[in-house]
């Protein structure tokens, strides 16, 4: 299958998806993670009709942005904190902030660029090996976030342990509630400007059990860029 063919494929299935569970197909993104794909490989998803990209490294992220100025950009790596940098500015959505250092670096990195820098906090989904706000810690870092007059919490993102969709799909259920539950902790407490509107969750292997939990962006490498993916 071509790069357009498999990514047709996926873009056919999240629309089913969506309609399957009552959902209009424009709530979900794509995104395709070129992380490890070159500039080629990019400008091919461009042509196929894929607009918002993830990338893991700063300096890819900066390479690939400078390549292809009207596309959407996002940073899905860990944050470290000498290259917020290179992200911030360059990235339309941080997915990965879980610590208030950050937090506060982001604030300061985009005063100095006169913008407010839009962020995703990743929670943790149980495994030790993996970073993330644990759940009982995510109101206090919410709270820490709503203080910072140039970063803006847009909603939460989370990876799910590979290897069993009925466990990715309780833990995608489990960020929804999550979030839900914050939204009405921050209204009781009158707190302004955190939406949590976007629930980035789902990779290639578990995409199609994120979206009836309510994912609004789906990350997607292998299953569009690698010619030997098998679904």
């Amino acid at each position: 299958m071509t790069l357009k063919q498999r990514y047709d494929r996926i873009d056919h299935e999240v629309s089913a998806s969506c309609e399957a569970c009552g959902r209009s197909a424009d709530e979900v993104t794509i995104i395709g993670v070129s992380k490890t794909v070159g500039l080629e490989a990019v400008e091919e998803a461009v042509a196929a009709g894929i607009h918002d990209f993830g990338e893991n490294r700063p300096q890819e992220l900066a390479r690939k942005r400078d390549a292809f100025p009207d596309e959407r950009w996002h940073f899905i790596g860990n944050i470290q904190s000498r290259q917020l940098s290179t992200v911030v500015g360059r990235a339309c959505l941080i997915h990965s902030l879980c610590e208030r250092s950050h937090a506060e670096k982001i604030d300061r990195l985009a005063a100095e660029l006169g913008i407010v820098q839009d962020v995703l906090i990743e929670v943790n989904d149980g495994e030790e090996n993996k970073q993330g706000v644990q759940p009982d810690e995510l109101f206090d870092m919410l709270m820490a976030c709503s203080k910072l007059e140039h970063v803006r919490v847009v909603g939460l993102m989370t990876m799910a342990m590979r290897g069993s969709l009925g466990d990715a799909r309780a833990t995608f259920s489990d960020l929804r509630i999550l979030r839900d539950t914050m939204r009405d902790k921050l209204a009781r407490c009158g707190v302004q400007g955190v939406d949590l509107h976007e629930l980035s969750m789902g990779m290639s292997d578990d995409y199609l059990e994120a979206i009836p939990q309510g994912a609004t962006m789906v990350r997607v490498g292998r299953a569009i860029f690698s010619d030997d993916y098998a679904s």
